[in-house]
């Protein structure tokens, strides 16, 4: 007698497409078999898809604002958006503050996730100031299941040069982690904003012309060469196009360990979005930022080589008004002080299902790999996560590939006031979300209660 079945679906099992019923013992996959007949609770999901539940290692939740107070998005509404979207697993980030240790940041982030998070949990811990102290406590957030490092090429309160950063490469090499980088040339787009400004160029749109792709493909190049020089594996957040990607390619040829992720945002939005009326362009801003048009199919064809091989939301969430939101230094403030990043976590899964498999660019299995699997496997979750297989958790999204809709920002259910999605349609939706055998989202409705995450301890990345 199993906890709960699903029963009449076609489940995606690794590169296999089945029609396949589901047994759930215990809050994991206890069975898979041609019939379960004997269940407390049975689910039918006649004409709907079965895949694991999307795993989302690129996200920003409740994080610490550098002028105090914490990002609009909780643990409680990232969690909500998350099983809206089909996402049952999340890393986000612990910041370093310049002059400060890790450890105190770390607990008090897993204190926070802790009591109001939904979704499962992890945590990338970002080194933004690779002291000795510092490094010194990264053994004991290894003991605590942190599995990774974050570095920023850029931004001021983050970025490191390259002494620093060949010294959290060799850190991360002392403990077995993996190394996430955000790679954009610091130097070059300082010299390009202050010229910019100077000329009396500050509206949302110039934001794209201060980070064009060669300072982002440049700091690629350098962090694979210096992960190179120390024998580092290291992954390439957010890739914004094939130029960038072909450094990863050329890289990958020669067997450097290294992998890279794109974001919906680079195969849906482009740089003319932040050339919208007045300050409307603001809410596209996100760095890197869009590219052209032409280069969607350029990131695509990356995807499709396996070059890239996961896509992330980068969830990065502020308001369009409001005081923590885009427009808190004005509506006529330089694209410079706005603040960057946006919204994705329950879009991710409906644009890329849309995007890739409903408009023939990739087929159901690499959909899964790349929202799940591969998220689950660089993040060392699998195989307890991100696949349909005996002893797994039971985390399963069930998808109506047919279904049509027009995303709206009150179907994010986040906790910001706008998308940058408003009005794209997609096909292939959701219908229900199960997270370690309990339905947490069904008819858009999330029946999860705060505080039921879990902390996902993380083990050796994958090389």
């Amino acid at each position: 007698m199993y906890d709960l079945a699903i029963c009449g679906g076609t489940a995606v099992l690794g590169d296999a497409v089945v029609r396949c019923d589901i047994g759930i013992s215990g809050g994991r996959i206890a069975a898979l078999a041609e019939r379960i007949d004997e269940a407390r609770q049975v689910i039918r999901a006649d004409r709907l898809l079965v895949m694991p539940g999307g795993v989302d290692t690129h996200c920003h939740i409740e994080e610490p604002l550098p002028e105090g107070g914490y990002q609009e998005e909780s643990w409680e509404s990232a969690s909500r958006s998350a099983f809206a979207g089909g996402t049952t697993s999340v890393v986000c980030h612990t910041t370093q503050e310049k002059g400060g240790t890790l450890l105190e940041r770390h607990r008090s982030n897993r204190e926070r996730a802790s009591a109001g998070a939904m979704v499962d949990y992890g945590f990338h811990q970002i080194v933004a100031d690779p002291s000795d102290a510092a490094l010194a406590e990264i053994p004991a957030l290894v003991a605590d299941g942190i599995g990774s490092l974050k570095a920023f090429l850029t931004y001021d309160n983050v970025h490191l040069d390259d002494a620093a950063f060949l010294r959290v490469l060799q850190a991360a090499k002392r403990n077995g982690l993996m190394v996430h980088v955000h790679c954009e040339n610091y130097d070059a787009i300082n010299l390009a904003v202050s010229t910019l400004l100077a000329n009396g160029c500050t509206a949302p749109k110039f934001h794209a012309l201060s980070r064009p792709p060669v300072v982002e493909r440049e700091a690629t190049a350098r962090a694979i060469a210096l992960a190179e020089l120390v024998g580092q594996p290291i992954h390439i957040f957010h890739v914004s196009c094939a130029e960038v990607a072909e450094e990863i390619a050329r890289a990958q040829a020669r067997g450097v360990a290294v992998k890279g992720e794109t974001c919906p945002q680079y195969v849906t939005l482009t740089a003319e979005d932040m050339d919208r009326p007045g300050f409307e362009g603001a809410k596209f801003m996100c760095s890197p930022p869009p590219r052209g048009a032409a280069d969607h199919a350029g990131v695509w064809s990356m995807l499709r080589r396996g070059v890239l091989d996961m896509i992330t939301s980068d969830h990065c969430a502020f308001s369009f008004e409001g005081a923590r939101g885009k427009a808190k230094n004005g509506r006529d403030a330089a694209f410079d002080v706005i603040p960057n990043g946006v919204p994705g976590l329950a879009a991710r899964l409906p644009i890329v299902f849309s995007e890739g498999v409903s408009k023939g660019r990739i087929d159901l299995s690499t959909f899964v790999k790349l929202v799940a699997e591969n998220p689950a496997r660089i993040a060392g979750l699998y195989p307890r996560k991100g696949v349909i297989a005996v002893g797994s958790d039971a985390d399963l999204v069930l998808w109506d590939a047919e279904r049509p809709v027009t995303l709206t920002n009150a179907l994010m259910q986040h906790a910001v006031d706008y998308t940058p999605y408003e009005g794209l349609e997609v096909v292939g939706w959701p219908a229900a979300t199960i997270r370690r055998g309990e339905v947490v989202m069904q008819d858009d409705v999330v029946l999860a209660r705060p505080g039921t995450g879990q902390w996902m301890p993380r083990g050796p990345q994958a090389r």
